[in-house]
């Protein structure tokens, strides 16, 4: 078997992309989006037809809903198309601009769930991705309460891992690649050894400390730069990968040995409980945690303008059609 097949058998591979077109040749079980990455779908030619068939239904609406109809309405057609070619779930990201509104995020995601259950998709096939705020995971809970089941994205080290299993969050997805990104940059170095990468050793210490306590949330590697990050991982709950990374493992005939255990529940690894005041002070204290936090939070804004913005082009392009 490949290196991707070897994987297969002790960790659950998910694609990380928007273009479900690319995820066939990989056989993934779910796949993962975000806006940056429906921003980057939407301009290319062979998705098209998706972004015209989102500006025709908005065309539907008043003119001051238009643009937010089409948007979703793109958000919901990708999904759909990407839950034809996985047979498992895909994540949808709310509004990022929403980071920070607990009751917005609740109600945004809410309004998602019923989009895709009015196209016959179940909410169990959707993963709502809210940021790993503190008014994010309080959003979660909730949702999660009404069977709305979420993956706590932007996620960045112990506290904010921590705070979502206690709130009973079905996934976080901690970013293992920006992490050793802020690392690279503050020690001065080009890498690490696989073992010694620091995004790895946070995924693994939350990865023990979960199965340790028994917390149901599952973990989800994201965010990698190299498949020896991924290959590191081997046996976490699960990695989602883009199709670069995928073909690279796929091509590569590495023996794949199991890395994280579920029953390696001997490490330390104490009970700790968050609190919004723990969770703020922990947050304050580490400068990677919140630098790359913001820092992902004002990308996806970015490119979620970026998107209104052509959306908002094909829309006036569409009226103005004789």
């Amino acid at each position: 078997m490949n290196a991707l097949e070897q994987l297969k058998t002790m960790t659950t591979i998910v694609a990380d992309t928007g273009e479900f077109e690319a995820v066939t040749t990989y056989k993934p079980q779910d796949a993962t989006t975000n806006p940056s990455l429906i921003y980057k779908a939407s301009l290319v030619d062979d998705y098209q037809h998706v972004v015209e068939e989102a500006i025709q239904y908005a065309l539907n609406f008043d003119a001051d809903k238009q643009l937010t109809a089409a948007l979703d309405r793109l958000f919901i057609l990708f999904g759909k198309n990407i839950l034809a070619v996985v047979p498992g779930r895909v994540s949808i990201e709310v509004d990022a601009r929403l980071s920070f509104n607990q009751s917005a995020s609740t109600a945004k995601a809410i309004e998602l769930i019923a989009m895709f259950e009015a196209e016959g998709i179940k909410r169990e096939r959707i993963l709502i991705k809210l940021a790993s705020t503190w008014e994010g995971i309080r959003a979660a809970q909730e949702l999660e309460k009404q069977g709305i089941h979420c993956n706590l994205t932007l996620l960045f080290n112990y506290t904010q891992a921590i705070a979502c299993a206690q709130a009973g969050v079905t996934l976080v997805s901690p970013f293992v690649g920006r992490i050793m990104d802020w690392y690279k940059n503050r020690d001065g170095v080009d890498g690490y050894a696989p073992a010694e990468d620091p995004g790895v050793r946070s995924v693994s210490s939350i990865y023990a400390y979960f199965k340790k306590h028994g917390h149901k949330t599952s973990v989800m590697g994201a965010s990698f730069r190299n498949i020896e990050e991924i290959l590191e991982l081997a046996g976490c709950d699960l990695l989602t990968i883009a199709p670069s990374l995928m073909d690279e493992l796929q091509n590569s005939q590495k023996s794949v040995t199991r890395k994280l255990d579920p029953t390696a529940t001997t490490l330390g690894h104490e009970v700790f409980d968050v609190d919004e005041e723990q969770f703020r002070w922990d947050m304050n204290q580490d400068a990677m945690a919140t630098e790359k936090l913001a820092e992902g939070i004002r990308n996806f804004s970015i490119d979620l303008v970026k998107l209104e913005k052509l959306v908002t082009d094909k829309l006036l392009t569409a009226k103005n059609k004789p």
